[in-house]
């Protein structure tokens, strides 16, 4: 039985996903093996912004653009803690390449970079994760609960964050009018 690896793909809520926590979200998968997945929702903005978190790090923005920067809860898990999703890749203390066109961040020299104007071309950040344990992402992929597909950047990085879960749906070319809530098996 082959493994399903879902890294570097987008998890997309179906429309009978209930839980409030990943309801009409769109999930960047960023690690997924064995021992389970980690990702970040890319598109639930939070009433903070970028200004806010450098603030509170004693960093200063070069500009009202990188202060008015969108924050976005990337999940349940370590909400205090921040992520960085990026393009194009390179190399800062922390960091995660997922693919050759996408990185994750989690240290601060990458926010200095930012707060300076000097950071990576696009950047998306998150405060928290979300995170599944072994088997509990394929588990739920089986059950009907996710759509997935490969991430793309131009939803990532471009899309207006109240699109991004129609646009990623698109990408199936699924119309979402047509899916059962019901769970089947064949």
């Amino acid at each position: 039985m082959e493994t399903l690896n879902l890294t570097n793909n987008f998890l997309i809520a179906t429309p009978s996903l209930a839980d409030p926590n990943f309801q009409q979200t769109v999930t960047y998968i960023c690690a997924h093996n064995a021992e389970g997945a980690m990702g970040i929702i890319i598109n639930r903005p939070m009433t903070i912004d970028l200004g806010d978190v450098l603030t509170q790090m004693n960093l200063e923005p070069l500009t009202d653009e990188i202060r008015a920067t969108t924050i976005y809860q990337g999940g349940p898990v370590q909400q205090d803690r921040g992520f960085i999703i990026y393009n194009p890749p390179s190399h800062w203390d922390s960091t995660i390449n997922v693919s050759k066109q996408l990185g994750v961040a989690t240290s601060r020299d990458i926010l200095e970079a930012i707060s300076r104007g000097r950071g990576p071309g696009h950047v998306l950040v998150a405060l928290g994760y979300a995170g599944w344990g072994s088997g509990q992402l394929e588990h739920e992929v089986a059950d009907n609960a996710w759509l997935n597909c490969p991430a793309d950047a131009q939803i990532l990085f471009e899309v207006p964050c109240e699109q991004r879960w129609q646009a990623a749906v698109r990408l199936l070319g699924i119309d979402l009018d047509q899916l059962s809530p019901d769970v089947g098996h064949a």
